[in-house]
């Protein structure tokens, strides 16, 4: 899924860098970028409009809190589908990628399973309940990733540091 920066050229794309714990989706032609390392984003599109997002989610579950916060997986994505939604979207017709999840920490669960693997599995269970596909994916490993997604095509293009 590693491709070279310099092809995604923004042209007359809008650039935004995603926050983590935030959510971003557009029909304006426009250059998601964002840093990750066990945390995941999520990105979505639409073929047929164009338009796509990102969310940045940082932890799978609630630790305590907010348990609403684009911090957390399913939150995070319930925002981002109805961002695409109300952008007139159809969910049958949205195609997802799945990045990120490294092991940047060491685990910390009982299980033996990172952040980073946990927060990756939940983002495949939750796209597989919302019966959204994941056309691509990069995800684990011990690096953190730039991760630059254009909304308009739904092109990614990774590169590890």
């Amino acid at each position: 899924m590693s491709q070279r920066t310099p092809e995604c050229a923004t042209g007359s794309r809008h650039e935004i860098y995603l926050q983590p714990g935030r959510v971003v989706a557009t029909a304006e032609p426009s250059l998601l970028r964002t840093i990750l390392g066990s945390c995941v984003a999520i990105c979505l599109f639409d073929p047929l409009l164009p338009a796509g997002g990102m969310n940045h989610y940082l932890l799978p579950h609630r630790l305590g809190g907010d348990g609403e916060s684009a911090r957390f997986a399913a939150p995070a994505l319930a925002r981002l589908i109805a961002a695409m939604l109300d952008l007139g979207s159809r969910k049958s017709r949205l195609r997802s990628k799945v990045f990120g999840g490294a092991c940047v920490l060491q685990p910390s669960a009982p299980s033996g399973a990172d952040l980073g693997a946990r927060n990756a599995a939940l983002a495949f269970d939750l796209l597989a309940e919302e019966r959204i596909p994941v056309i691509a994916h990069d995800v684990g490993g011990s690096h953190s990733r730039k991760l630059l997604f254009r909304t308009d095509d739904g092109a990614a293009f990774v590169r590890r540091l």
